[in-house]
């Protein structure tokens, strides 16, 4: 009688799964997967326009052109969204989010934010969450404008957290002392969604 076997270097040697990557997430490698909640408008950049708003002291709204005027800002690394997908070493061109939050003034009691979109969409964050260099408004990617299918002419990014947090058509940051719950959150996602904790759905 005739016996196989095998030998650990038959198959190959396994590849070494990417550090970067967090627990379940594939890398997307150069695709970059179009996914949203709502139907993509068609938004003009000249009439378009940010504010920020609620507990500040002067509330405060920029168009494109003021806001490019901002001193500037580049986000070069990682992002992940829920439904399981990464892009590893990928760059944004915006101004971070300190920057709207000195110029209206932060008041003290305030401890979460909200992002709104044109579209109605909204996604709640603790403000530690966007404070300290971890958010950003952008209008470029890889040095090209940022797609309307992407969220342009401008949208948020908050890299160190899944995807849906990172708004969209972006046109208000209202910031609050209490947390309220954005369109996914309601329906069943985790309040904050951190990907190297796979807070994916309440309870995570």
């Amino acid at each position: 009688m005739i016996v196989a076997t095998t030998t650990r270097g038959f198959f190959g040697r396994r590849k070494e799964r990417d550090p970067r990557l967090p627990p379940g997430q594939y890398d997307v490698g150069s695709g970059w997967p179009v996914l949203t909640a709502e139907a993509t408008p068609r938004l003009d950049a000249d009439r378009w326009s940010i504010t920020v708003d609620g507990l500040v002291d002067t509330p405060t709204t920029w168009t494109l052109r003021e806001l490019r005027a901002l001193p500037p800002s580049v986000y070069a690394g990682d992002i992940h969204c829920v439904t399981t997908w990464s892009k590893l070493d990928t760059n944004f061109t915006g101004v971070s989010v300190d920057t709207l939050l000195d110029a209206a003034g932060v008041r003290p009691e305030a401890r979460f934010v909200v992002e709104h979109s044109t579209t109605g969409y909204t996604t709640n964050l603790p403000i530690d969450d966007v404070r300290g260099g971890k958010a950003w408004i952008v209008w470029e990617h890889e040095g090209k404008p940022l797609s309307r299918e992407h969220g342009g002419p401008v949208r948020m990014i908050v890299p160190h957290l899944y995807f849906w947090k990172s708004a969209k058509w972006i046109e208000r940051i209202t910031l609050l002392d209490h947390d309220e719950p954005g369109f996914w959150e309601v329906n069943g996602y985790h309040e904050r969604g951190d990907p190297w904790r796979e807070q994916r759905f309440d309870g995570d």
